[in-house]
């Protein structure tokens, strides 16, 4: 049964006998089936972005083993029903929960506002919700679970540790996905206006503040980077860290004799276009980096996909500058491009836009900030600039050597096959719930 969070109900079964072991085996897992909630301040599915990817990616690989149990808030931007129904297919139970400050426009504006002058950051006030709470208490304390798996930092102030009576507490365990206070300190320090960077850099503080006392008071944090996990252990040299990256269902993605051709001539840049990272890598691209494509490739053609973009990304269009808005399945698009690029300048993590062009066969180009954390070969598996002029003459190259596009694109998808397939990582995950299973509560 799956609920919208107006009068939720939960699921009883029965718990397992006290004393009930947590039997690990090193290398392969638990060897029993383990009760899991998911938190999260937003749905897994479907996936339509990075975040949601790899939520969605790792839970559906878990739940084959597993039994998962998912509490979210829902805001504005999704779907409830649609939501729903996606997470019903591999959640036992499902508990959605409205988050009436989670809109975008006029609201999300006064809710910064209200963070100025609030020793809160911005993101924890927009998930500051008691209804979420009230139905943490209601499932933690009818249902035992071993584990408590937090998406980000966000939720940090809610009450996980909660089991019913005489049943031990879960271990609680985040997922980082970024560091979010430090892509926070970038906004500050390259801000489009002064205004903005001033306010980012009120925010980040407060962020990183809230994000540190997430993780040290977490069993453990997983991390999409070893570059994250350096980061993190830099301010907080204690914490239990595992590197679980990003990867792709490189069953769906993947080359099929139904796509389109090349085309030899579309450049695709791919992401959920209303974040900050998204946004500034797509105006530095059009502005900065185009015309010395558009100049070399007269019929070369820009396309953009993604949801919700901006007034300032719609501006960009052109004859040959293509906002496709959302499309429901990018494999077309992504089989048709003669290359994609990932001209990211903010960021944190591992990029999933890249594992899954990898994992379609896709000649990339991409900052080193972009492919930060992906173990690719510069120059066999991606190509990588940082300069706008040397990062068209990169994609130019592509554009004019076509077999050259094809030898990269094969040595990508066998990298992502090797080392970026969900199932790898979700066995990973399972392999660290084991280690903190097996470690006697701080």
């Amino acid at each position: 049964m799956t609920h919208d969070g107006s009068a939720p109900d939960v699921f009883d079964p029965a718990p397992p006998a006290q004393g009930d072991a947590r039997r690990c085996t090193p290398g392969v897992g638990t060897s029993r089936r383990l009760r899991i909630l998911s938190v999260s301040h937003m749905p897994a599915s479907p996936p339509r972005f990075g975040a949601q990817a790899r939520m969605h990616g790792l839970m559906t690989q878990l739940a084959r083993r597993h039994d998962l149990t998912a509490v979210t808030l829902v805001d504005d931007a999704f779907d409830i029903d649609e939501c729903r129904r996606a997470m019903q297919a591999y959640c036992r139970d499902v508990v959605l929960v409205r988050n009436p400050y989670g809109r975008d426009g006029l609201a999300k504006r006064l809710q910064q506002l209200r963070s100025l002058v609030s020793l809160r950051s911005f993101d924890r006030l927009r998930v500051a919700l008691p209804e979420l709470q009230r139905v943490l208490d209601r499932v933690l304390r009818a249902t035992r679970f071993d584990i408590v798996n937090l998406e980000f930092p966000y939720l940090g102030h809610c009450r996980f540790r909660q089991a019913p009576a005489g049943e031990a507490p879960p271990r609680l365990i985040v997922d980082s996905h970024e560091i979010a206070y430090d892509l926070a300190r970038q906004f500050a320090s390259t801000g489009a206006s002064l205004g903005r960077r001033l306010y980012a850099g009120a925010n980040w503080r407060k962020l990183r503040r809230e994000e540190l006392a997430a993780y040290d008071a977490a069993d453990g944090v997983y991390l999409c980077s070893v570059d994250d996990e350096t980061r993190l252990h830099d301010d907080l040299p204690s914490v239990r860290t595992a590197v679980i990256p990003n990867a792709a269902d490189i069953d769906f993605y993947q080359p099929r004799g139904t796509d389109p051709a090349s085309d030899g001539r579309t450049v695709v840049y791919f992401g959920l276009l209303s974040t900050v990272p998204n946004i500034d890598a797509v105006t530095h691209f059009v502005q900065d980096v185009w015309p010395g494509i558009a100049a070399r490739h007269p019929d070369a053609r820009c396309k953009i996909i993604g949801g919700r973009p901006p007034p300032s990304l719609l501006a960009l269009a052109g004859p040959r500058v293509e906002l496709t808005g959302f499309v429901p399945d990018l494999r077309p698009h992504l089989a048709a491009a003669a290359a994609v690029v990932v001209p990211l300048r903010l960021g944190g993590g591992t990029r999933l836009k890249i594992v899954e062009a990898m994992a379609m066969g896709k000649a990339i180009v991409s900052t080193s900030l972009g492919a930060e954390g992906i173990e690719a070969v510069p120059g066999r598996d991606i190509l990588i600039e940082n300069e706008p002029a040397a990062f068209a003459d990169a994609v130019n190259r592509l554009l004019a050597e076509p077999n050259l596009a094809a030898r990269l694109g094969a040595a990508a998808r066998r990298v992502a096959v090797e080392k970026y397939a969900w199932s790898a990582a979700a066995q990973a995950l399972e392999e660290f719930y084991c280690e903190i299973l097996e470690t006697n509560p701080s």
